[in-house]
């Protein structure tokens, strides 16, 4: 009964690991990549739509990304969007396609950027922390009702803490590996 539970939040905990990652794709390294463009909304045919939907993004070198849309009348809407976007990034249209040069961080936006990424990865680990309580009331719930025996409640207990450990430190090597692509200049 309790190995029920715990694997019932096996599918929230890669969902938590899997957002974080598309969260940090989105913070600037100093190196060109898709993810820093592809999410942007762009105000076209009367919604707004990611630009991965309007455009093909491309990475030619290290410090460019050129976006290529598939209907040139949005080419200023997009250019908009992205100047206006979070990102700090500097688009210019040429002929038929956006080109984005991407500048190589100072040290203060590079501290700004791993303070980011500090409350990303708090956000997630507090997003654990929660499963976590939430299965072990789950777990202390069936052994009252009589559901789960006080032993296996206390074997539970280990099982849910060994897994969230393990997240835990996957959560923390992500950070990690982020935070060195930032810093590394």
């Amino acid at each position: 009964m309790y190995k029920d539970i715990i694997n019932k939040i096996k599918p929230q905990l890669e969902k938590c690991l899997m957002y974080l990652k598309d969260e940090m794709a989105t913070l600037r390294t100093g190196r060109a990549t898709p993810a820093l463009v592809e999410t942007v909304m762009v105000e076209s045919y009367g919604s707004k739509l990611p630009l991965k939907q309007l455009a093909a993004i491309n990475v030619p070198d290290a410090r460019m990304i050129v976006v290529q849309p598939w209907d040139k009348a949005i080419l200023k809407e997009i250019e908009k969007a992205i100047r206006e976007s979070r990102s700090g990034l500097a688009p210019v249209t040429e002929g038929d396609f956006i080109r984005i040069s991407i500048l190589p961080l100072s040290e203060e936006h590079r501290k700004e950027l791993v303070r980011n990424l500090s409350q990303k990865l708090e956000a997630a680990k507090k997003t654990v922390r929660s499963l976590r309580e939430q299965s072990w009331k789950e777990i202390q719930d069936g052994e009252r009702a009589g559901l789960i025996r006080e032993d296996d409640k206390f074997r539970g207990k280990d099982e849910l803490q060994k897994l969230i450990d393990d997240y835990n430190k996957k959560l923390e090597e992500l950070g990690e590996a982020k935070e060195k692509e930032i810093m590394t200049i």
